[in-house]
């Protein structure tokens, strides 16, 4: 069993001596922040069990609790305990303080990235990613400064092997969308082995004209020009399909005459802009606000990421009749 993926929450609480526990290895490089110590000594309800690796005996998760334990003079603490390999304990660590509590800092995740690459070289960059709360862009750039490339495949965030080469899968997908364009994403990605993330990309080189794997021009003029977001790369200018479909989106009534509806719409209208107009907005960003924007921006994007995986997913049971 993957002790990433266990139910915290479900494991047993015991109460520990603060004096058999270690603090090293945490992925807060900066240490306790005294304030959010003062904060927990104040607080009037009572605090989560920390979290510790039982064959260390190091505190996963909750150096700031158990700091404040040992300011109050106590001597035992409430825990939970995981078992597993130091590295995995690592991830854990990462996942709960991105989750809760004070924050890690955008470099102490970054650095946290390079360790799980490191340790988990199998991984996918979207599942370090999921563990790191940084984009998966970062963690594949992160990854090449590193010359980690020569797995023949990674573990994703669904548990499932697959190749990190997938031009050849790439090709088969373009070939099944050409025979059957109406497959859905998830019936394409499943007979190919690559995930519907893919497919959608292969989809639409296919739509444009292109090729259906990468050739990498869009990737160079980035790193030459990267605050340019004229580039599809970033701004996403819409062709005028793209935008001829949002025209017919405004004039569906199933859209239009529900509250929602045009909640849905106004969405999808305020992220319909050019290239130039996304360049304007990046160049507007007050550079002591770059981090907390860049935060919300792929905090933003993962909601959408999902809403679409639901969607696919709602499309493809009513393809399936599972729902009416």
């Amino acid at each position: 069993m993957d002790p990433t993926r266990v139910d915290l929450s479900a494991l047993p609480v015991v109460e520990i001596e603060l004096s058999r526990l270690s603090s090293v290895s945490s992925p807060r490089t900066s240490g306790e922040d005294p304030d959010h110590v003062e904060t927990l000594l104040s607080a009037e309800w009572e605090l989560p069990p920390i979290l510790v690796h039982r064959p260390t005996m190091r505190v996963v998760d909750g150096l700031h609790r158990l700091k404040a334990a040992q300011v109050r003079g106590d001597t035992k603490i409430q825990a939970r305990f995981i078992d597993g390999t130091e590295s995995d304990a690592f991830v854990l660590a990462v996942e709960a303080n991105i989750r809760h509590g004070l924050p890690l800092s955008l470099a102490d995740r970054k650095r946290a990235a390079v360790q799980i690459i490191g340790t988990h070289p199998q991984w996918s960059d979207r599942r370090v990613a999921s563990a790191t709360g940084i984009s998966a862009g970062t963690v594949a750039d992160l990854r090449r400064r590193g010359g980690e490339n020569g797995n023949e495949a990674r573990i994703g965030r669904d548990g499932r092997i697959r190749p990190v080469d997938s031009s050849e899968r790439r090709r088969l997908a373009a070939d099944l969308i050409r025979n059957d364009p109406g497959l859905s994403l998830r019936q394409v990605a499943k007979q190919v082995g690559i995930s519907p993330e893919t497919v959608r990309d292969v989809r639409g080189r296919l739509e444009r004209g292109e090729s259906p794997t990468p050739n990498g021009n869009r990737r160079l003029r980035a790193k030459q020009h990267p605050l340019s977001l004229t580039e599809p790369d970033l701004g996403h200018a819409l062709d005028r399909e793209r935008l001829a479909v949002l025209e017919k989106l405004k004039a569906d009534p199933t859209l239009r005459l529900s509250e929602v509806g045009r909640i849905l719409l106004r969405m999808l209208t305020m992220h319909s802009i050019d290239g130039q107009e996304w360049e304007r907005i990046l160049q507007g960003v007050p550079p002591h606000l770059y981090g907390v924007v860049a935060g919300f921006a792929r905090d933003h994007a993962r909601v959408w990421a999902g809403f679409a995986d639901h969607l696919e997913n709602r499309a493809t049971d009513l393809a399936a009749g599972v729902i009416a």
